[in-house]
């Protein structure tokens, strides 16, 4: 029987969608993993590079948010996950196999804005909190005017664009505002699902891209991603933020090296575990070219895998570092620095 053209072309080409990501047939390992989209852009890269040149290894991987994902590696019902929020103690807990935490990569959080003819925009470190907790709710605020001196600001309210799943990069953007803004940290607080004000201003959407795409759909509207979606989808309209020395810093990849240039590593383990503790944060870097939000992300593992299967996630660990941080700035994120990646060499090799 002939195979229709459509169907070669698929095969021909793999399947990756915004959602999800499966390569390499015939493998004789499959690996399975779910979680963060914040990383999907690169991680998705890496997953078809790595499968071209390991044929016996295949991974599908589902874009489906932190929260789901540390929940599926606590259930069992994958071989490893993805989260910007790494995991809490409480969490890890419940992993009875114990768990390994590596940061794979970084990234930057950025605001993303809809404003037509307006290809600058300033926000300054009291504002940008402000819009987010419901307590600035017009683009022509005198607090947003006067950092945007010249620009003609619409007399319109502000559409405010949130995550609808547990994310961890609402973990990581509400985070760096409970750091900066005590008002934001008591209304809304940190959190992967925080408590964004009740209001028919603010809308929700499920994931980076699904915020990406309602913000890019109505003019009026904010919403925050993380950098590498608004540089993949070519979206211009991202605001400079104030940061600690008082500048309004782009994102990019000298200012986010600079924000994790000051993260330090604990010196000590996991709860109740032998594996190096990975898990380092920066809410409010004081670097003066600083950008203000900017995290590492990491991959979950089980400590106790099954042999064949830890032998196939160490070696995609080692992808990812020893290749797979060539293209990060291209795809908007930040290279782990050398000593990081030295840090994760070491401690893959507790997936046994």
């Amino acid at each position: 029987m002939k195979t229709p053209s459509y169907i070669k072309s698929a095969l021909a080409a793999g399947l990756v969608s915004l959602c999800a990501v499966s390569v390499a047939a015939h493998a004789e390992v499959k690996l399975n993993g779910s979680g963060a989209s914040f990383p999907f852009p690169i991680y998705s890269k890496w997953f078809k590079d790595f499968s071209a040149e390991h044929e016996d290894i295949r991974i599908d991987y589902q874009s489906k948010g932190s929260g789901a994902g540390i929940q599926d590696l606590i259930n069992g019902t994958v071989d490893f996950a993805a989260s910007d929020a790494a995991m809490n103690d409480k969490d890890m807990a419940q992993v009875k196999q114990g768990v390994v935490l590596l940061p794979m990569t970084a990234g930057e959080v950025v605001i993303i804005y809809n404003l037509k003819g307006v290809k600058e925009l300033n926000l300054p470190r009291d504002v940008y909190p402000a819009i987010f907790s419901g307590k600035i709710t017009q683009w022509n605020d005198p607090a947003i005017a006067e950092a945007n001196p010249g620009v003609d600001l619409p007399d319109e309210p502000i559409t405010v664009v949130t995550r609808s799943d547990s994310s961890g990069t609402s973990f990581v953007f509400t985070g760096h505002l409970s750091a900066i803004n005590e008002t934001f940290k008591e209304t809304v607080g940190q959190g992967k699902a925080p408590n964004w004000p009740n209001t028919g201003k603010f809308i929700a959407a499920p994931k980076n891209d699904g915020v990406t795409a309602q913000v890019q759909q109505n003019e009026g509207s904010i919403g925050y991603v993380e950098y590498g979606y608004a540089k993949l989808t070519g979206w211009k309209q991202v605001a400079k933020l104030e940061n600690k020395s008082g500048k309004f810093i782009a994102a990019g990849p000298e200012s986010g090296a600079a924000a994790l240039a000051s993260a330090e590593f604990p010196e000590g383990t996991l709860p109740n575990s032998d594996v190096p503790n990975l898990i380092a944060w920066v809410w409010d870097p004081a670097g003066e070219d600083a950008y203000p939000i900017a995290t590492f992300t990491w991959m979950l593992f089980y400590k106790d895998q099954d042999d064949e299967k830890a032998a196939a996630l160490r070696e995609m660990v080692e992808y990812g570092v020893k290749k797979g941080q060539k293209i990060a700035d291209s795809m908007g994120y930040i290279p782990l620095p050398k000593s990081v990646q030295e840090r994760v060499l070491s401690t893959v090799e507790f997936i046994r």
